[in-house]
């Protein structure tokens, strides 16, 4: 799996599902048909799943907003802000109830609103086919040379879970930086550099071993443009695994493991 699964990613502020006054739920169906009624009425302001059109914000930003709680959101959507551009949309209050719950899912952790899978097939996928296991660690199982993604459902939204398995990134994130080093009594260490001075580097090596080596020791050093995570589990996956191995990954909490 790509060594940098959430490294280059913000984390999101956590919503607590339990609150919810949603008569509908939050469950993944009632997100799912939010995301469609929102797509048939909205897209002309917000942009396409909320991505921000030309009149309107994007409603799944990092970013402080006025009307932040279930039942805020709900009275915005169903009777639009009195002396704005928001307009009423003549919604029904179901309608109403599933934008909101699909705009919580936005700005939501992905442990909030996990979306449906077979946990434990993602499980076998991420450890087997999907070799995520090889550099990246789960509760102290697996490899060291990615992030620690013990609480990524904790941490991230459900969007950029899915967005870092399929969507390249354009530059490296700082301390993931893939390189090759030589040294003079002729060793070869690849991994990944984690700091770099005129003087010294520290590098994880894909041994899971950190190598100090100062410019003395070094008969010559390559470094990639690019991440070594791939950025195409959508293609190498089946759509039933790759659904499961988002829904493994989304459940990825402390709390879970805490209970274990």
């Amino acid at each position: 799996m790509r060594l940098l699964l959430c490294a280059w990613l913000g984390c999101a502020v956590s919503l607590c599902a339990a609150d919810s006054k949603n008569p509908l739920g939050n469950g993944p169906q009632v997100v799912e048909a939010g995301r469609t009624v929102y797509n048939q009425t909205c897209t002309v302001c917000h942009g396409v799943d909320g991505d921000a059109g030309d009149r309107a914000p994007a409603l799944g930003a990092a970013r402080r907003y006025a009307h932040n709680t279930e039942e805020d959101i709900f009275n915005v959507v169903l009777n639009g802000i009195p002396g704005t551009q928001m307009p009423s949309m003549g919604l029904s209050e179901e309608d109403a109830w599933r934008i909101t719950a699909w705009i919580r899912s936005l700005r939501a952790v992905a442990a909030d609103f996990p979306p449906d899978g077979d946990v434990a097939a993602g499980e076998k996928v991420f450890w087997g086919k999907g070799e995520c296991g090889r550099c990246h660690r789960i509760n102290g199982r697996g490899g060291l040379l990615g992030p620690d993604l013990s609480n990524l459902g904790g941490g991230m939204r459900l969007s950029a879970i899915r967005e870092s398995l399929t969507v390249p990134k354009p530059h490296v994130p700082l301390g993931f930086r893939p390189a090759t080093v030589v040294t003079k009594d002729g060793r070869t260490i690849r991994g990944v550099l984690k700091n770099e001075h005129n003087f010294s580097i520290q590098m994880l090596g894909d041994d899971d071993r950190l190598h100090l080596l100062t410019s003395d020791e070094i008969a010559s050093i390559e470094r990639g443009e690019t991440s070594l995570m791939p950025t195409d589990y959508d293609k190498r996956l089946s759509e039933t695994e790759f659904r499961d191995l988002v829904a493994f990954l989304s459940r990825l909490t402390k709390r879970a493991a805490a209970s274990e």
